[in-house]
């Protein structure tokens, strides 16, 4: 059954994702039932995936839609290791898929899009399917944005936060984002 409402919310999220559009994005979570509602704005970017189960952040990072993923890693409960069915990969991975993609002409981008992704608390060490990390999946010449994932690496595993911040262990399940007491 067709609709004459226009994109779903499903559809303006993947498009402003892969087209680093954050007006489409700010418009659509700032309306109704997102708007006020950090809750329901946390569900629907933390369910919403693609066929193949890829999220907006993985989308985002696969086109290396930096202030797209700006936007999205400032939405409260945001889920940030999440990996996708397919490949296992989480949002870091496909950033560094995207950045290989580019070149050397365009690595200092990529190194922007990584280093966003790691400040927000994403972890580097998380294994794919194929039981490789983020940086083991790099260009081996792409010498700067190596050098970001293994100090991210290291910082967590000093007990850092991987943009270098001290961490608290809490009893809860981690991984889920930005969330603060």
């Amino acid at each position: 059954m067709a609709s004459d409402d226009g994109a779903s919310p499903k559809e303006q999220l993947f498009e402003a994702c892969r087209r680093n559009n954050t007006s489409l994005l700010q418009t659509l979570l700032s309306t109704p039932p997102f708007s006020s509602a950090p809750q329901k704005t946390a569900h629907f970017l933390n369910t919403t995936t693609s066929p193949l189960g890829a999220s907006a952040l993985h989308i985002a990072a696969s086109h290396g839609s930096y202030e797209t993923l700006d936007l999205l890693l400032d939405q409260e409960g945001l889920e940030i290791d999440h990996t996708e069915p397919r490949e296992g990969d989480t949002a870091l991975h496909c950033a560094v898929r995207w950045c290989n993609s580019q070149g050397p002409q365009r690595w200092e981008e990529g190194k922007g899009v990584v280093e966003i992704l790691v400040d927000a608390g994403c972890d580097p060490r998380i294994r794919n399917k194929a039981r490789l990390r983020p940086v083991e999946l790099l260009d081996p010449r792409c010498g700067e944005v190596r050098e970001v994932l293994q100090r991210a690496e290291m910082g967590m595993m000093a007990g850092l936060g991987a943009g270098g911040d001290v961490v608290e262990e809490s009893d809860g399940e981690g991984g889920a984002g930005s969330e603060s007491d």
